[in-house]
């Protein structure tokens, strides 16, 4: 798993007007290929009177997986130029349509190819570019008195925690980055003087900042 990787929050859309030529883009977060075509043919579905519904997706750790589509427009115009976008901006398992309807004006192949990333650009905007990181499941399984200097400890040093179990002790649910949680592990045995015991569980994803 990557320690980080960028992709979009959500899915969402957005229209732009170029030379009266309707450009919708839409993207979807998607996590395998099955997901990025059904994604696709939704979208073709929902547009199916729309003159092209161009798309691109880019799916892996290491973007094993890329496929783009002209739908129709002159070869290179249209697929390759959002696909283009996706990785310029880095993003990782993102799915994206550019919808055209035509509005009576020939473009030409440059301005094909302005329209469609502006189009994927618009469509990233409205996903919401997110940058996702990996963190470990710490957990801390302590008596009580240990609580209050843990919590405190957690605060200062700006550790993600989840919820606490409580029982005849007490649990609690570190979140420290994935890269730093070995140091994590040795700090907590350190300022709890050997008295805790440490478990490592899942690695999760959290989007930074929040």
């Amino acid at each position: 798993m990557l320690d980080m990787y960028k992709t979009v929050r959500e899915t969402g859309q957005q229209e732009i007007v170029i030379k009266k030529s309707r450009f919708i883009g839409h993207v979807k977060p998607v996590v395998t290929e099955q997901e990025a075509i059904t994604f696709i043919e939704d979208i073709k579905k929902q547009h199916w009177n729309a003159t092209h519904n161009c798309s691109a997706y880019m799916i892996g750790e290491r973007d094993e997986i890329q496929k783009q589509s002209d739908d129709g427009e002159p070869s290179g115009t249209a697929g390759k130029p959002i696909l283009e976008v996706i990785r310029h901006q880095g993003l990782k398992n993102v799915a994206i349509v550019v919808t055209r309807y035509f509005g009576g004006i020939m473009l030409g192949a440059g301005g094909l190819i302005r329209a469609y990333t502006d189009g994927a650009v618009a469509a990233i905007e409205a996903g919401g570019a997110i940058t996702k990181v990996l963190h470990r499941e710490v957990l801390v399984d302590v008596d009580y008195t240990w609580l209050g200097k843990i919590e405190n400890e957690l605060r200062n040093r700006e550790i993600r925690t989840g919820p606490s179990r409580f029982t005849d002790r007490v649990i609690v649910l570190c979140l420290p980055i994935e890269s730093e949680a070995e140091s994590f592990i040795a700090w907590m045995t350190d300022i709890t003087q050997g008295q805790s015991t440490i478990t490592e569980g899942e690695r999760v994803y959290f989007i930074e900042g929040e």
